[in-house]
């Protein structure tokens, strides 16, 4: 068994570099346990949890967010959701990372025609949230809906919460490691957007898990059609039979979409 000392300084040691230093500190203990139990050197140990860090949500963003000046540039936009520079603004910053910019070519029609026949959406929980709130203008909620994030990242938390209070929209976005804590406000929708392939990559089994316990009337699961290189090596196929096994049994409606960068599944449970 490691040492709480060596996990600790493990951790220290990841987070000592500026990519890593917002990340989940539950993140970090629980891949970094991972890699010391494997009976690697420090050393070792401290580079395969960083390259798994990267495989779970440093890849989708290239370069360091200028979120001092997107929130500068937000402070002048007016906060209605239909306005053209609020949308044009949302796209700009969606663009900035690599999950949100590959649906930017489908941004309305993805949203207009999932969530038809459950719009308007009384509450949201978008869990392992990335840029997504950033989509709030397509999502198409109540008034006063709250919306709810999670990430891995708490410069990301901090600038979506001063984004939706931006918006005066009711909701909280907060650093949470879904592999460790499965948020348990219940909510009409939960977004689980090319999210189960991350969280994978720590815990084979969490998928299942995550699905039955999250609290919502409905879930918008999806996975990217291609990878990040481009490739799409039968990923649909594969993605599709994986999702469809792992509910199996289950009595839920299940509703199939399929766009050029995305396969999606809307879930009423």
């Amino acid at each position: 068994m490691i040492s709480v000392e060596l996990l600790d300084r493990l951790v220290k040691t990841v987070r000592s570099t500026p990519r890593y230093q917002g990340i989940s500190v539950e993140l970090v203990q629980q891949i970094g346990a991972q890699e010391l139990n494997k009976d690697r050197s420090f050393k070792e140990a401290v580079k395969a949890t960083r390259n798994k860090l990267h495989q779970v949500g440093g890849a989708y963003q290239e370069h360091a967010i200028p979120y001092t000046t997107w929130l500068a540039e937000l402070k002048s936009i007016p906060p209605d959701l239909g306005d053209s520079r609020l949308r044009d603004f949302c796209r700009r910053m969606m663009g900035e990372h690599a999950s949100t910019r590959e649906r930017l070519p489908e941004l309305e029609r993805f949203y207009a025609t999932i969530l038809e026949p459950i719009v308007p959406l009384q509450s949201v929980a978008d869990l392992a949230c990335g840029f997504n709130p950033l989509a709030l203008p397509w999502m198409r909620l109540a008034e006063n809906a709250p919306y709810y994030g999670c990430d891995i990242y708490a410069d990301l938390a901090d600038f979506f919460n001063i984004f939706l209070a931006h918006l005066q929209r009711p909701g909280k976005v907060e650093v949470c490691d879904l592999t460790h804590r499965i948020p348990s406000q219940p909510v009409h929708l939960a977004l689980l957007l090319k999210t189960l392939p991350c969280l994978e990559q720590v815990n084979k089994a969490i998928g299942l898990a995550l699905l039955d316990c999250i609290q919502a009337d409905f879930l918008l699961v999806s996975f990217p059609a291609s990878s990040l290189s481009g490739r799409s090596k039968g990923m649909v196929k594969n993605y599709a039979a994986h999702f469809l096994e792992m509910i199996e049994g289950r009595r839920w409606s299940v509703k199939r979409f399929e766009f050029p960068s995305e396969l999606a599944f809307l879930v009423k449970k």
